[in-house]
């Protein structure tokens, strides 16, 4: 941030897992409402310790942000950087730069549901998917607007807007989406729609992903999708997402912002984990701060670093965690 030029005064706080190891704290009494009001956007790393095999820590403060400061727009932009970082033949840089849009507080990531007669042979264990007309018109609402507001990296405008659920199957939560994807696209002529069932889109999105430039869908589709989009991209390493709530009027509070690569406990202080999900997840911080210029900036320095192989291992190059890093932060400061 510093090298970029952009004047952020960092907080930092030690909710983790050795703060719940210590004293059993996952997030303080007044914590979210501390964040909401105090700061102007949050920037968390990876969460997830072999120490606490309940992961508690990670749930109460990841899941409990996004549904207790109503952060439920999930937004992952998937764009390809080189063409040496996708698995697919002849796919370019041009033909990768599409984002997907996440329910991120509703769907079976509530946690209902139950387990009776545990450990016996009768065992039955229910997860129940939730859908709120509220939380699917607001989520469906945010994805046209993000595509009539948001242009490509090249400069040309986003047209397409595609609706991905499984209601062939799930036919009562597929009823509200469907209908009401329909009502929202109905307000936007403008923006062309598609709807397909997510095992064709995954089909799909690895058989040619030219296709795809807004996609919104509900939270478990969105927690897989993104990732297998990730792979598109140069691996999960590469990729940055945010977590906001559009249309909230809180004065100067813009989202969470983190990298979803998650701890990677084998490889933790080997010095080998790729840096540049989490140094693009700050630029997209930036971006939405008003910051665009900053974000432009550092965006810029992690595409040389990756055309130049300043990278690491899994992406190319020969450097480790803290020196990628020190590429780019060095590379920033002269631009």
């Amino acid at each position: 941030m510093e090298a970029a030029g952009a004047a952020v005064e960092f907080t930092s706080f030690d909710w983790g897992a050795d703060r719940y190891l210590a004293d059993k704290t996952t997030v303080p009494p007044d914590g979210f409402a501390t964040l909401a009001r105090d700061f102007d956007a949050i920037l968390v790393g990876a969460f997830g310790d072999p120490r606490v095999p309940s992961n508690i820590h990670a749930k109460e403060i990841l899941l409990g942000m996004r549904c207790k400061m109503d952060l439920y727009a999930n937004v992952r932009p998937v764009r390809l950087m080189d063409a040496s970082l996708c698995p697919l033949k002849g796919v370019e840089p041009k033909d990768i730069d599409f984002v997907v849009i996440r329910e991120n507080t509703e769907g079976v990531y509530g946690d209902l549901g139950g387990i009776f007669k545990q450990g016996t042979p009768d065992e039955v264990a229910i997860q129940e998917d939730v859908n709120t007309r509220k939380g699917v018109e607001r989520i469906i609402r945010y994805a046209f607007e993000y595509c009539a507001s948001n242009k490509k990296i090249d400069g040309s405008p986003r047209r397409r807007v595609l609706m991905c659920d499984k209601s062939n199957a799930m036919t009562h939560a597929g009823s509200l989406w469907q209908r009401v994807f329909r009502e929202v696209a109905a307000e936007h002529p403008h923006i062309e729609t598609r709807h397909m069932y997510v095992d064709a889109l995954c089909m799909q999105m690895v058989r040619d992903p030219r296709e795809f430039d807004v996609i919104v869908t509900n939270n478990m589709f969105g927690d897989i999708i993104t990732d297998l989009a990730a792979g598109l991209q140069g691996g999960l390493g590469m990729a940055a997402s945010g977590n906001l709530r559009p249309g909230h009027t809180s004065i100067g509070f813009s989202g969470m912002f983190e990298p979803v690569h998650g701890s990677a406990p084998p490889i933790a202080g080997k010095n080998i984990a790729n840096p540049f999900g989490a140094i693009l997840t700050a630029a997209m911080m930036l971006a939405h701060l008003g910051m665009t210029g900053k974000a432009q900036k550092v965006e810029a320095a992690v595409l040389e670093a990756v055309l130049q192989k300043k990278t690491t291992a899994d992406i190319g190059g020969t450097l480790g965690t803290r020196e990628a890093g020190e590429w780019v932060a060095e590379r920033v400061s002269y631009r």
